[in-house]
């Protein structure tokens, strides 16, 4: 060899050195520094926090990305077959980079410049995705490439392949296959199908350009990229790749938050509890799993009761007019498509009046579409004057014009095809709130007409006066302090002084003017005698009342003041008829929940409602021993006879009261209307012996609801509707009845002993010494009467009669202490 072949080739070798040594140092430069990927081993996601009615239904999500973790072993090999087919097919054989990919992506570089291509494996995507940025460099290709041959020898290629199938991002805010899966198909992922797989697979690349709805051609071509990739890696046979590939896509977009229909403010409550006992973090991103108390065919009913209530009560006082109005001579469905639904109600449309004619109102929607409003849908709208309705409708253009933009409802039913109904969001709100009065358990709650019209919550948060339905409370502090249902107190006018330079108190009657003289208890509370109840409350002492009602949970703090005992002190539907619940529970504190259980990321209770220890519940082998029983550690906040004695007296209310109406459900039921000062507020609040219900009925600005709008009228029909569906598949249960109390005979108008089986007659419910032939009982009979002067006992022999106020004639307890 000649000395100048020898230069050539130690010259070509140190420039070779040279090389290597440059790389070498170039790759420790760019390398320096890599993040330690230790930290994949302890890698925890951010998971959905998922919420589930009591039967399982899933019905809220919290999250700021929607994931769901699961484990390698539960992905099916479908799933792992497509994204191996369009992500990385030599996977499993690789040492976390493909060289033969990497080399023909340099080829291309070269070749057509531009954007530099990838050619990421799985594992170095993984690299990127948990510890490296996303820049498009080279120096970040090496410390990816690095990093991924670190990792693919540290880590199993499952567990790789787990992180990367729960960690990539798939569009629509999911991450991981499970929630996409999900996302776009409300299914579970054994429940793909190959085309559906493949589609998943094929939105790593760039969700938004595989947009199933606004990009769905080029969607398809990709998702049939996939699937001849799976029939190339023999995951496939040609004849099934075909048949996958001629599938349409066919994709369902689930709404983030509720995700049953009517739940959003019973989930909204349950974030709120979340957030405030264990964080943002754990809210959002911790993955908890949450079993609410929630009966989902409950909330069905009173959603639908309530709105049912609303509108009629809407209905009765007329309609306020259009949305708004469009002129019809231009694009008027480009108008009409820019005014938005803000009823709230997924099946009420936007829609703008056409035409009319003598037998309905055309109609057309911003799609195109036409439809008719019969003018039987249309006589409920009469014109709302003030107080009053305007003319009857007659023909259609009396409710409403061309121009017009209404909300409109498809009307069901045969020959139904194209008729709408008129639809008019109420300005009147509401709530109602079902308990189960045994566990606590909130069975069922809607805080609106709709969330989407408005997100307060009326049932929990709203502070309004309950009215009459506050006066059970008062009855049983008396029925603690001595009386009996039959006990009698004079109903005639009085005044009472209110301070000095204030004027006399003088509270009335519902039925002004109107009084029914001595009158029991019983009656006083199914007539809701309010000159009465005050009386009563003034015998027994309002300090008495004020420490009923806040042991018992309705008020955290009570004035005893005597108007207190009409309801003038505010109080939210919750605590109200959680108050009644106590009454059919025997007396046991409640305290209401939303929640049952929470279990975290790795299924393990971190919160249970239900604190009883059960120290045999969990034996593992059965030889006829008896079923455990747990201990009632609720503490007692009402003589359990008393509880029941209320609960016989509002069964009274039902039957033969102010809440007849409800009686129509033909179950046991007992409740009490409620109507505040100037008709503002209407309730009804009541119970079977298994579940309290609470209705309420008022403007979320304080004002009058129309005369007569009383509980009976505005909410008892909300409370009737619920209770009818809700009981419809049950057999009638009488009201348990607790030990130590006694039944006796009596007349239910008068309170006097009948004879047993006596037409009318009724089994009253005393305490054991208070009962007729006891001395006791007749002590009671007239317990209030050392208050007033003997001029009440003109009232003895007509205690059912109803009396004017100017026939008694007389000043009732002249020099008791400012009671007239």
């Amino acid at each position: 060899m000649s000395s100048v072949w020898k230069y050539v080739l130690i010259g070509v070798g140190g420039l070779g050195l040279c090389g290597v040594l440059a790389v070498g140092i170039t790759v420790f430069v760019v390398t320096r520094g890599l993040p330690g990927y230790e930290v994949l081993a302890h890698y925890e996601p951010p998971v959905t926090t998922r919420v589930y009615a009591g039967n399982g239904t899933l019905i809220g999500e919290y999250a700021r990305e929607r994931r769901l973790f699961v484990p390698i072993e539960q992905i099916p090999p479908l799933v792992k077959a497509a994204f191996l087919s369009s992500e990385d097919k030599n996977f499993y054989s690789h040492p976390g980079i493909d060289i033969f990919s990497i080399v023909r992506a340099l080829i291309n570089n070269v070749r057509y410049g531009g954007r530099p291509q990838g050619a990421s494996t799985i594992t170095q995507q993984v690299a990127r995705n948990f510890l490296l940025s996303s820049e498009v460099t080279y120096t970040r290709k090496i410390r990816e490439a690095v990093l991924a041959m670190r990792i693919d020898s540290a880590y199993s290629k499952d567990e790789i392949l787990e992180l990367y199938l729960n960690e990539i991002f798939m569009g629509a805010n999911s991450y991981g296959v499970a929630a996409a899966t999900t996302n776009y198909f409300d299914k579970s992922l054994d429940e793909l199908t190959i085309p559906e797989a493949a589609y998943l697979a094929a939105l790593p690349r760039g969700p938004a350009n595989y947009h199933p709805v606004r990009h769905k051609e080029a969607a398809i071509v990709r998702r049939n990229w996939v699937i001849d990739q799976m029939q190339g890696n023999g995951y496939l046979t040609r004849e099934v790749a075909e048949l996958a590939k001629a599938a349409d896509l066919v994709t369902y977009t689930r709404p983030f938050g509720a995700v049953a229909e009517d739940v959003d403010y019973f989930v909204e409550e349950v974030r709120r509890f979340l957030y405030a006992k264990y964080g943002e973090a754990a809210l959002y991103d911790g993955g908890l799993q949450v079993r609410s108390t929630l009966d989902t065919r409950l909330q069905d009913i009173a959603v639908r009761s309530l709105r049912n209530g609303l509108i009629a009560y809407d209905r009765r006082h007329g309609w306020r007019g259009p949305l708004t109005e469009i002129e019809m001579s231009g694009d008027w469905a480009t108008a009409l498509s820019e005014i938005p639904n803000l009823s709230g109600l997924q099946e009420w449309r936007v829609a703008a009046v056409t035409a009319t004619d003598a037998e309905a109102a055309a109609i057309g929607f911003p799609d195109g579409t036409q439809g008719l409003i019969p003018l039987s849908e249309l006589t409920w709208a009469r014109e709302q004057i003030q107080t009053w309705l305007g003319s009857e409708i007659r023909r259609p253009s009396d409710a409403v014009s061309p121009g017009d933009v209404v909300y409109v409802e498809a009307l069901s039913g045969e020959g139904a095809a194209g008729q709408y109904a008129l639809r008019q969001v109420p300005e009147v709100n509401g709530a109602i709130i079902a308990i189960d009065p045994f566990n606590s358990h909130i069975r069922a709650m809607t805080g609106g007409f709709s969330f989407g019209s408005s997100e307060f919550n009326r049932a929990m948060q709203a502070m309004r006066q309950p009215g009459s339905t506050f006066k059970p409370f008062v009855y049983a502090a008396a029925l603690d302090n001595g009386f009996t249902p039959v006990s009698k107190v004079l109903d005639a006018p009085f005044a009472i002084e209110q301070g000095e330079g204030l004027p006399l108190w003088t509270p009335g009657n519902y039925e002004e003017g109107q009084y029914t003289g001595l009158t029991t208890l019983r009656r006083g509370i199914e007539l809701s005698r309010n000159v009465m109840t005050v009386r009563l409350a003034h015998s027994v002492g309002m300090e008495a009342v004020a420490e009923t009602a806040e042991r018992m949970g309705v008020y955290d703090e009570l004035a005893p003041l005597l108007a207190m005992s009409l309801g003038a002190g505010e109080v939210t539907l919750l605590r109200l008829t959680t108050g009644y619940a106590q009454f059919v529970n025997g007396g046991r504190k409640l305290e209401p929940t939303l929640i049952d259980r929470v279990q975290d990321r790795n299924g393990i209770t971190i919160y249970k409602n239900d604190r009883r220890v059960c120290t045999d519940c969990n034996q593992e082998e059965w030889f006829g021993q008896e079923e455990p029983i747990l201990a009632e550690d609720r503490p007692q906040v009402l003589d359990p006879r008393t509880a029941y004695q209320i609960v016989s007296m509002l069964q009274g209310v039902v039957q033969r009261g102010t809440g007849a109406s409800v009686s129509a459900v033909g179950k046991p039921l007992a409740g009490k209307t409620g109507t505040s000062s100037e008709w503002r507020d209407a309730w009804f609040v009541g119970f079977s012996p298994d579940l309290a219900v609470g209705v309420y009925i008022g403007f979320d600005t304080p004002r009058t609801l129309g005369v007569g709008e009383a509980g009976s009228r505005a909410a008892a029909p909300v409370f009737r509707q619920f209770m009818e569906e809700a009981l419809a598949d049950q057999p009638p249960t009488p009201f348990r009845i607790p030990p130590g109390v006694v039944f006796a005979s009596v007349n239910p108008r008068t309170g006097e002993p009948t004879a047993p089986g006596a037409p009318g007659s009724i089994l009253e419910a005393f305490k054991p010494g208070t009962e007729p032939g006891t001395r006791n009982f007749e002590l009671g009979r007239f317990q209030a009467l050392d208050t007033f002067d003997t001029t009440a006992e003109a009232f003895t022999n007509a205690p059912d009669v109803t009396t004017s106020a100017d026939s008694l004639n007389v000043q009732i307890g002249a020099g008791t202490g400012g009671l007239y």
